[in-house]
């Protein structure tokens, strides 16, 4: 109910806000294994530069076709969010808390229970659902570029979903209708939420939010 006020009225009460900073919980196991699939970082290096890097801090870089060289990072799945308590108390305070932004801060915890910082990329996408799942929420909304998910997106034929079961995403997805870095991890997201408990996913727009909650666009992921 307050996310659904304040999508209505952009300017909500003083005190209703929080935005947390959270560390989202990796495997190292997981980390050397999506290193094989990683993410580039944006920043570019020239050679020499980068050749140092390699040498001295053990990074992995590679060149951007002639544009100079980027450094190579995992991208590991979040298995959870830190701070899910302080934040689940936080909304059962009746704040709206601005957390997972970028996927949230990657850390390994060791053997002694210490979290340590690892170098690697969390999915927005993926992170929003692990905190969906830990605080209980009945629903994950993922606010994107368009209204609703789309079948041969961009294409003459292209047509709109209003509604989606767990299997019909995964039928989509395995005939590649969702591409990577777009529509492909935030299917992949609220299919996790779904299987982990969650009652129902809504993806769409920000211009059209308020009228996806109460049902009259968007799309909806459901078991």
């Amino acid at each position: 109910k307050p996310f659904r006020a304040a999508a209505k009225n952009p300017r909500p009460q003083k005190g209703w806000l929080r935005a947390i900073r959270e560390a989202a919980g990796i495997s190292a196991s997981e980390v050397a294994r999506t290193l094989k699939t990683s993410r580039q970082l944006p920043v570019q290096l020239e050679k020499a530069e980068a050749e140092d890097r390699i040498r001295v801090e053990k990074w992995s870089m590679v060149e951007d076709a002639g544009r100079g060289w980027r450094r190579v990072v995992a991208s590991p799945k979040p298995t959870r969010i830190i701070e899910a308590d302080a934040i689940k108390h936080l909304v059962a305070s009746g704040c709206i808390v601005i957390a997972a932004g970028g996927g949230g801060i990657p850390v390994v915890q060791d053997e002694q229970g210490d979290l340590h910082g690892a170098a690697a990329v969390i999915d927005k996408d993926l992170a929003s659902a692990v905190l969906a799942k830990e605080i209980a929420a009945d629903m994950l909304v993922i606010s994107t570029a368009v209204e609703k998910v789309y079948l041969n997106f961009g294409k003459p034929d292209q047509k709109a979903l209003d509604r989606l079961t767990v299997a019909e995403a995964k039928q989509y997805m395995t005939e590649g209708h969702f591409k990577p870095g777009s529509m492909l991890p935030k299917i992949q997201a609220c299919i996790q939420f779904i299987e982990n408990g969650g009652k129902e996913a809504l993806i769409t727009c920000p211009e059209t939010l308020p009228l996806a909650l109460d049902g009259k666009t968007g799309t909806r992921i459901v078991a």
